[in-house]
């Protein structure tokens, strides 16, 4: 692996959910111990998983792998952290203040930026405090912070007194006034980050082009502020040995044009690939297996899954799930309505609104398709108009750059030239996309009372309650209307579960699966109950022929038995050789 050439004292991997990069950290420091290096292994994912990859019990406190003399881990429990966070803000008010506007704070410190930024703050002394770490040779992190939160880091000026002041947006500012350490302690710490002789930072990524684009995106935001990655990781390259069958084909096929068309900016970055397994990388002695560049063959296809318990064909009844057809007629059961196709990216849930509103509109129905993904991945997956189908688009940069302008005219009026910087930055933020992309398909919510209106991505749970919390539109009209006469706002009607129908879309691997799990809580928290999950691209529900693919469908098989734990309707669309691009191809998935 060339990422692994002279590495420096600390190595971060960074990438979209799902690319693998917790096996590739947990490979990584197990290949530096077999060198005889001392190795500390920190993750701060969100959906972590270092303890299950390496099968060992890991904290919120330095845990030394005993079947690995040299290794030490640390998980930061980013939810514990955030809590912890929270908790030090809202204290010293508790009892002070009423409990709406506690609730108002509560839910601002809720999403992802108070989680970001809490856990930087944890690891903070990992970079900046030599001492911490000085018993060890490198420290491996299994995700790296964003431009964004370093950013915020970086500005200028006193957060808590702007916060007092009133000039604050509800969005990453409340999550900055809980900051304790000095400026001086997060500039070390960023300083770390921007020398190359110190830090390394590599970027992994699967051979798909919405993965590719998500370290590109990363890439350039990191970039933007000096820290600048020199290494590409692809992992989970479909392997000769997978065969020639027409899935495993049309695989490597889609695999190779997605590396072909990598975005120009990380193309010429230093990169390595990896070949997919047989088998899951969970335990030591499959993760000492991931950088192998030995051919592998079927006796150690055989060799290596006996050893993870994954030897055998999974029985037909273990994969058993529905179908989106079966979905989509109990969708029908209503002539109108909202379906929100909700997950992380790179889950395939463009295909899957795109395949259930073309089944509608094959069965006469008026359809309205929109989705806030660029509009040419919609066109593209549709690939031309279809009849009774309505297609559109709800630009996020148009309608950011809007609300951005709006709040800078009227919050940012009257500010001095350190408050609008410290405005503006805060306006950088995802919370700011969500909150302006909410408020343009707000529109498309109310459309849904005469016909069907599936969305392509929807906002969070914390979107919807950040509003709400913040004296929203919902609040808003409450007090208006008061018991005068009824009214039904945005949110309530995403709550009706007879109007709207939440749809999680996943992949049966560990870390979609958890992604999409604290999605389902995050909406229930703001009384939305999701209505179904789909497994997408499932090897499993495909029935592969080869060895090779048939121990990689049993692998999928924990995590659909999770996603029946978690739902009460599953449905499972195959990995299909031929992709799911135009009206008759997607109609064929239902």
């Amino acid at each position: 692996m060339l990422f692994l050439d002279g590495p420096p004292r600390f190595l971060f991997f960074t990438g979209k959910g799902g690319a693998g990069k917790t096996s590739v950290a947990c490979a990584t420091a197990l290949h530096l111990v077999s060198q005889g290096r001392r190795v500390l292994l920190v993750s701060t994912d969100p959906a972590s998983n270092v303890s299950q990859v390496l099968g060992v019990t890991i904290g919120n406190a330095v845990t030394p792998i005993d079947r690995v003399p040299g290794l030490s881990a640390l998980e930061i429990d980013p939810e514990q952290a955030a809590e912890a966070y929270r908790e030090r803000i809202i204290a010293p008010v508790r009892g002070l203040l009423p409990d709406k506007e506690l609730a108002s704070i509560t839910e601002q410190l809720s999403g992802s930026c108070t989680t970001e930024v809490a856990s930087f703050d944890e690891f903070t002394d990992l970079l900046a405090d030599a001492s911490l770490t000085d018993q060890y040779d490198h420290v491996v992190f299994d995700t790296a912070p964003t431009g964004h939160t370093i950013r915020l880091l970086q500005l200028p000026g006193s957060w808590t007194d702007f916060l007092e002041a009133g000039k604050g947006d509800a969005s990453c500012l409340g999550p900055l006034s809980g900051l304790e350490k000095q400026r001086t302690v997060y500039a070390r710490a960023v300083n770390a980050l921007k020398d190359p002789a110190t830090t390394r930072l590599i970027l992994v990524a699967r051979a798909q082009a919405s993965s590719l684009a998500e370290i590109d995106r990363t890439y350039g935001e990191l970039s933007q502020i000096g820290i600048n990655g020199e290494y590409v990781v692809v992992n989970g390259v479909l392997p000769a040995i997978a065969g020639d069958e027409d899935l495993a084909a049309a695989v490597r096929e889609r695999e190779a044009h997605a590396i072909a068309a990598m975005p120009t900016a990380i193309a010429g970055l230093t990169r390595d690939v990896i070949e997919l397994k047989a088998s899951n990388m969970v335990g030591v002695a499959a993760l000492e297996t991931l950088f192998s560049t030995e051919t592998i063959t079927y006796e150690n296809i055989h060799s290596e899954n006996s050893s993870n318990g994954l030897d055998g064909q999974p029985e037909q009844s273990e994969v058993t799930a529905t179908t989106l057809a079966a979905l989509v007629a109990e969708l029908e059961n209503g002539d109108h309505g909202l379906i929100m196709c909700m997950g992380k990216g790179g889950v395939g849930k463009t295909t899957v609104a795109a395949a259930i509103a073309v089944a509608l509109a094959h069965h006469g129905h008026q359809v309205h398709l929109t989705t806030t993904d660029p509009a040419a991945h919609l066109t593209d997956t549709l690939n031309g108009a279809v009849p009774g189908l309505a297609v559109s688009r709800i630009d996020p940069v148009e309608a950011t750059r809007s609300y951005r302008e709006h709040v800078m005219a009227t919050k940012g009026k009257n500010l001095d030239e350190a408050g609008r910087a410290t405005l503006a930055e805060d306006l950088r933020s995802p919370c700011t996309e969500e909150v302006a992309v909410f408020q343009q398909f707000s529109q498309a919510v109310l459309e849904s009372r005469r016909h069907f209106v599936v969305i392509d991505t929807a906002p969070t749970g914390h979107t919807l309650l950040l509003l709400d919390a913040a004296g929203s539109y919902h609040r808003q009209i409450a007090r208006q209307m008061g018991d005068s006469m009824p009214f039904r706002t945005p949110l309530m009607h995403l709550q009706d579960p007879a109007e709207t129908k939440v749809i999680l879309v996943t992949l049966a691997e560990p870390t979609p699966v958890t992604e999409a799990q604290g999605l389902q809580e995050d909406l229930e928290r703001a009384g939305i109950h999701p209505w179904a999950w789909v497994i997408n691209n499932s090897i499993a529900a495909a029935r592969p022929e080869t060895v090779f693919l048939r121990h990689r469908a049993a692998g999928e098989i924990e995590n659909v038995n999770r996603v029946h734990s978690l739902a009460g309707r599953v449905a499972m669309v195959p990995l299909l050789a031929t992709e799911p691009i135009g009206e008759d191809r997607l109609a064929e998935l239902t």
